[in-house]
């Protein structure tokens, strides 16, 4: 996966970046899951834990699926930003041509 950076942006702040949020969602998913190894997890809003049936659907089903959402995301990025140098680029060569003719 790209490195998602919670840098200064000029376009959002970090906390309205929806993906960087789902990122360090699943960073925090993860880290807890290491953390409670065994052990159910409390809700705030339900009695009952999630016990070994749900951490394993977690396991299995969710954090994979937040992955994959997380690499289409990257894959995304990535497209948008080899257009956008393809761009600069070519805007970069139009303002060399202008100059090498107003120059000869």
């Amino acid at each position: 996966m790209a490195f998602r950076s919670a840098a200064v942006s000029p376009f959002c702040r970090p906390e309205e970046d929806p993906f960087l949020l789902l990122d360090s969602s699943l960073k925090a998913i993860e880290r807890i899951l290491q953390l409670r190894r065994g052990l159910p997890l409390r809700r705030t809003w339900i009695e009952q834990p999630y016990g070994e049936e749900e951490i394993t659907i977690l396991e299995e089903q969710v954090i994979p699926a937040i992955q994959q959402c997380l690499a289409r995301i990257d894959e995304l990025d990535g497209k948008i930003q080899a257009q956008q140098e393809a761009e600069v680029a070519l805007l970069q060569a139009q303002r060399s041509a202008e100059i090498e003719l107003a120059l000869a």
